[in-house]
């Protein structure tokens, strides 16, 4: 069975990804029995130094509202672009420290290339269309908007 592509999950989430809920979300696809590859894609933030000061987190802002139903968009593009069985999207807003995720994809396809083809589109679409904004925090508390 099919995830219908309208089936609408809360995209944004208050705060890091947890590992848990990584590892939770993997462990419920199981019983799927359809699914021959999952690709996932974890973004964590990095403790980059600009101008000599190292990023200690980044702030995540969005146009909530937009941000949902851009990432609606972007999930029935792709299930009309690849056959896809399951396709979760989580990004984070609010504050996210060096090293934690911050952005967590999870595409589920009969084949393996499909997946990684379809994961890869996905992430650049989110990076290209979905308003979320990324204000770097460094260790000296001044900041950079990105």
């Amino acid at each position: 069975m099919t995830e219908s592509p309208k089936n609408k999950h809360r995209v944004l989430v208050e705060g890091p990804i947890q590992p848990l809920f990584i590892a939770d979300s993997i462990a419920k696809h199981s019983s799927k029995t359809g699914i021959g590859a999952h690709a996932i894609f974890l973004g964590q933030v990095r403790a980059d130094e600009n101008d000599g000061k190292r990023v200690k987190e980044i702030v995540y802002s969005a146009y909530n509202e937009m941000a949902e139903n851009t990432m609606a968009q972007i999930r029935e593009e792709l299930f009309s672009l690849y056959t896809i069985t399951c396709l979760h999207i989580y990004h984070s807003v609010g504050v996210v420290k060096a090293g934690e995720i911050s952005l967590f994809v999870f595409v589920s396809c009969k084949h393996r290339k499909e997946s990684f083809k379809a994961l890869e589109d996905i992430v650049e679409m989110i990076k290209a269309k979905v308003p979320v904004w990324k204000k770097e925090v460094y260790e000296d508390e001044s900041y950079a908007w990105l």
